[in-house]
């Protein structure tokens, strides 16, 4: 079993790829991954069926959770409900999340 992840590694997979996310754990209680988004760029994502945590490592812009729009900066965490319609939009900044998937 793994028990250690480098992000950094896994977003330079990203970067040479034509994905935006990359899921690095994927266990029945728990998923976890980091997205990147260059800014212009389309977050294509749709409401998932467990719930999700975010937590912003670099960049700007904002989420849009159910209609209303959270600033993001460096430090903060946002947590979606499942089945929710979210994505992000608006950064000037390459925007770098850590995210987490609860449930089965």
């Amino acid at each position: 079993m793994k028990y250690e992840y480098d992000t950094d590694a896994y977003l330079k997979q990203i970067s040479n790829s034509n994905s935006y996310f990359n899921t690095f754990l994927d266990k029945k209680s728990l998923a976890a991954g980091v997205l990147s988004l260059d800014p212009g760029e389309e977050d294509t994502q749709e409401p998932h069926e467990s719930d999700e945590m975010y937590y912003v490592l670099k960049g700007n812009g904002f989420l849009r959770i159910n209609k209303n729009d959270y600033k993001l900066k460096p430090g903060k965490a946002f947590f979606v409900p499942k089945n929710t319609p979210h994505y992000f939009f608006g950064n000037t900044k390459k925007l770098t999340v850590l995210y987490f998937f609860g449930g089965s």
